[in-house]
């Protein structure tokens, strides 16, 4: 892609200092495993700038703990993306409009297959599907708040795996914990491309991120983090680019695009170097976001 959106702030950039300034009074999110890694630290940001933000959860007494240790306006609330009708629980119960949504939580590198409720790969079912259902659920809230912004947090661990369409779900060919990983994250960036070209009009626009490599709880099934130690990022650091997707107002109207250290990435046609930077060109490709939203409403309607 072309003019690369480009900001003043990088690597070392925290979201404290991107949100600088930024006033999100009267302003509405949501932020999907927000009690804990950048989940937690981009539920504070928002929180400190004025926004009223929902922490949805699994782990609901961790949540209630950011809430109560945390100024701000924060709310908490259960939701199980591994369960489509947890899903729909919550995005049923959700009244008002919504500004912001942050589809941040997931999990990473689970060693064996394992199943959601409906019987998906526990790593696409979650990380995507789950995240899909609830944006779609929440459309009518997001488009109801005027002008509202979609964060989708994958990886350059979707350099790994594109789609496999012919079985998403390892039913037919063996399980890889990193390739299932890659396939989900490739499916959050798509998620971004396709959301924003549907709902562009109604003032939505959506976005995806790599944030980095951060030791929080993602890494309980790889033995901690790998990335050398001058590559890493603070918590804070790793949620820089989350609310700068989220709520700078650098990014009013952009959407479709897919960002790490805070800049948009190029498009590359062949995996960067290790910890090198970019974005696969299966991940942004108009056709294949189409296509992946397409798959999806229909096991949605399994």
């Amino acid at each position: 892609m072309s003019n690369l959106i480009t900001t003043p702030f990088g690597f070392e950039s925290t979201a404290d200092e991107v949100l600088a300034g930024v006033d999100l009074t009267g302003k509405r999110a949501i932020v999907t495993g927000g009690a804990t890694g950048i989940g937690r630290e981009t539920t504070r940001a928002l929180a400190t700038a004025g926004a009223e933000v929902t922490i949805a959860t699994r782990d609901v007494n961790a949540g209630r703990q950011v809430a109560e240790s945390t100024p701000g306006n924060i709310r908490v609330v259960p939701l199980d993306l591994a369960d489509l009708d947890s899903v729909d629980a919550f995005t049923r119960a959700w009244q008002g409009p919504l500004h912001i949504l942050v589809n941040n939580a997931g999990v990473m590198a689970v060693p064996d297959r394992r199943l959601t409720a409906q019987g998906h790969e526990l790593q696409f079912g979650t990380n995507y599907l789950g995240h899909f259902a609830l944006t779609v659920g929440l459309h009518d809230v997001l488009a109801a708040a005027g002008e509202a912004r979609i964060v989708s947090v994958s990886s350059n661990a979707h350099f790994m795996s594109d789609i496999a369409y012919d079985d998403i779900d390892y039913v037919h060919r063996d399980y890889n914990p990193w390739t299932a990983y890659g396939q989900s994250k490739t499916g959050d960036v798509l998620l971004a491309v396709e959301a924003t070209r549907r709902w562009n009009a109604e003032g939505i626009v959506a976005n995806s991120l790599n944030p980095g490599a951060i030791a929080t709880g993602l890494q309980k099934h790889t033995g901690g983090l790998r990335t050398p130690e001058h590559l890493r990022k603070t918590p804070p650091q790793g949620a820089a680019t989350s609310v700068l997707l989220a709520a700078s107002p650098l990014l009013d109207g952009v959407g479709g695009r897919y960002f790490e250290d805070c800049n948009e990435s190029p498009t590359l046609t062949a995996p960067p170097e290790m910890f090198g930077k970019g974005v696969a060109a299966w991940a942004v490709d108009a056709d294949n976001a189409a296509h992946l939203w397409d798959v999806a409403n229909g096991l949605l309607k399994r």
